[in-house]
């Protein structure tokens, strides 16, 4: 039998704060695949490499799609990491995990709550119009609309909506 396993990956729920509105990192997916995903809104996200620190795997990922480079990675503070006989591990705390069930590939997605500084790629090869999204169009959308988002995030943007 030829076994195949979730593959993982992370998410950046990214704020910022501007004149007393809160505004969220978001873009339009762009793939080139045949899964129906493509133009979907979503936040930056990626696969982790092997053996790759799940933090500069977000890093990494945010760069690479916004441009931004990442101040804040909220929980990274309180992991930890151990080594023990040649075996480095670390232990983390994301905001939400979700894993795809069905569809187009399986995925476990660590979702992080985030801040950055940079200025935003106008587009990359995996996404386009990049942009901030204020809290409450963004909170309508995921309310009203979900079908337009891309289904790994639809969970944790609407946790991270609905905390306060």
């Amino acid at each position: 039998m030829n076994e195949i396993f979730v593959k993982p990956a992370v998410g950046a729920i990214i704020t910022k704060q501007t004149d007393n509105n809160e505004f969220i990192l978001v873009q339009d997916r762009k793939k080139n695949s045949a899964d129906g995903t493509d133009g979907l809104l979503e936040i930056p996200a990626g696969k982790i490499r092997e053996y790759e620190n799940i933090f500069d795997a977000l890093r990494r990922e945010v760069w690479e799609e916004t441009g931004l480079h990442l101040t804040q990675i909220q929980g990274e503070e309180n992991s930890h990491s151990l080594d023990i006989v040649g075996n480095q591990t670390i232990s983390i705390s994301p905001f939400c995990i979700t894993q795809n069930l069905s569809g187009a590939y399986s995925l476990l997605l660590h979702t992080f709550l985030c801040t950055a500084e940079g200025a935003l790629l106008e587009q990359t090869d995996e996404t386009n119009n990049i942009r901030w999204m204020e809290r409450n169009t963004l909170k309508k959308i995921v309310d009203n609309s979900p079908e337009l988002i891309f289904p790994l995030h639809v969970q944790a943007l609407r946790k991270y909506l609905n905390q306060i």
